[in-house]
């Protein structure tokens, strides 16, 4: 009870800094957007809207306050925009009675991503986004970490309730891409003793994933750990860490998590694999008698409108981020909703080759590599779940956009595109730089 009340007197006491800074706003809804730490409580607090209470007066805040007002022109944010046309298209066309509910919902998730963008005007704002995203999460690693060293592994991990990383499959795939960002501020942080929290956390974290019990978290972790690899400077030293890691967390696990793994290899004997194929061929064929619609929002869980289109077709989740938008949007959606993780992935190749060699851009490099590696886990633990319109990893691509306009200032190439013209942090101003040693 006092923790509620507690809970309720900080929020109460933080909305007049909202309304004076809007960015305090973006980082609270982010906050409750990637954590829902009102989920935790009880009582009514547990409850309320406050997501929408943030946002709310975030947008009073850029109002009143001296906030950008103009949208910020960038890849990233043009495909995402160009996504929002194109979901607002096919929920015209939308079969399922209930899509308008999922559709006000995306709504809100990719109007305040592109709030966000607008927000990122400094490379402090955007190392403080960072470290929100990565604290809303490693809560859960660290908390499902422990959970699994205790008790050995024998139950799985699971998500917070009510969220949209509940489900174990999707908590897996979370903590994945959460991961490197832990590892960016690992290399960021100028205090030894953060920095050996953060890489205690990152174990943790990999514990957490593998106690899941998802094979999807499985494949990525594998993927993830790859790929970190090759971005590291230090191959030797780093290859041992992560390898050292990752087979100590699957050498714990109990002979039960063997086995479910093992039927990643026999997946034709396996009834759930098996049914998520079936899932992937009536995605397939809903999108290709409506290409360019698609079925709308909710509409493979509606049993009549699959049964209307492809007879016999299964009505439930998709469980895939690639089928599940390609079914919901046809195929023109789907290129959209792609090309947003492609302008992403162009974005930090920019950085990376515009910001290489720069020691006073040498975070913005270290930001484009891990949020790779950060798209990496997304694109292929997504492959096996239905988390395509997931806040968290499309606010790590604003982040990128963002970063790219820090580079371009700080080279003198700024094409005053973004919302309001910022002057480069000077040393003493700016957040940490790499750590050494």
């Amino acid at each position: 009870m006092l923790r509620t009340l507690f809970f309720f007197a900080e929020m109460t006491a933080l909305m007049p800094f909202v309304l004076a800074r809007p960015f305090a706003g973006i980082l609270l809804w982010s906050w409750f957007s990637f954590m829902n730490p009102h989920r935790l409580m009880w009582g009514p607090e547990s409850e309320m809207p406050w997501a929408l209470i943030v946002i709310c007066a975030t947008m009073v805040g850029c109002v009143v306050a001296r906030e950008p007002k103009r949208f910020p022109v960038n890849a990233v944010t043009i495909m995402i925009a160009l996504f929002v046309l194109t979901f607002t298209f096919t929920t015209i066309f939308a079969l399922a009675p209930n899509a308008m509910e999922r559709y006000w919902a995306t709504l809100k998730v990719f109007g305040v991503t592109l709030l966000t963008a607008a927000l990122l005007t400094s490379r402090y704002r955007i190392h403080a986004l960072i470290w929100v995203m990565v604290l809303s999460l490693i809560f859960f690693g660290i908390k499902g970490g422990a959970f699994t060293l205790l008790n050995g592994g024998s139950s799985r991990v699971w998500g917070p309730p009510g969220t949209m990383i509940n489900d174990n499959n999707h908590l897996g795939a979370a903590l994945l891409v959460c991961l490197p960002l832990i590892n960016y501020l690992r290399m960021q942080s100028a205090h030894r003793y953060v920095r050996w929290g953060l890489s205690g956390a990152m174990a943790l974290t990999t514990f957490a994933v593998v106690g899941t019990y998802s094979r999807g978290a499985l494949l990525g972790l594998i993927s993830v750990t790859l790929f970190l690899w090759l971005k590291t400077s230090n191959k030797l030293a780093s290859g041992i860490v992560i390898l050292g890691v990752v087979a100590a967390a699957v050498a714990f696990m109990p002979s039960q998590w063997s086995d479910r793994m093992n039927t990643i290899q026999t997946y034709q004997q396996d009834d759930s694999a098996e049914s998520r194929i079936e899932l992937w061929k009536t995605a397939t064929a809903l999108a290709i008698q409506r290409p360019l619609t698609g079925i709308g929002f909710n509409g493979t869980y509606n049993w009549e409108v699959v049964q209307r289109i492809v007879p016999g077709g299964a009505a439930r989740a998709i469980h895939s981020i690639y089928f599940e938008c390609l079914a919901e949007h046809g195929f023109l959606g789907f290129f959209v909703w792609i090309g947003i993780s492609i302008a992403g992935w162009i974005t930090a190749r920019r950085i990376i080759a515009e910001a290489k060699g720069i020691p006073r851009l040498e975070w913005a490099v270290d930001l484009a590599k891990m949020s790779q590696c950060s798209m990496i886990a997304y694109l292929t633990a997504g492959t096996f779940l239905s988390l395509s319109y997931w806040d968290f990893y499309f606010a790590m691509l604003v982040t990128l956009a963002a970063t790219r306009d820090q580079v371009l200032l700080a080279l003198g190439k700024s094409d005053n595109r973004t919302w309001t013209r910022t002057t480069p942090l000077q040393p003493s101003l700016a957040a940490p730089g790499r750590a050494v040693g």
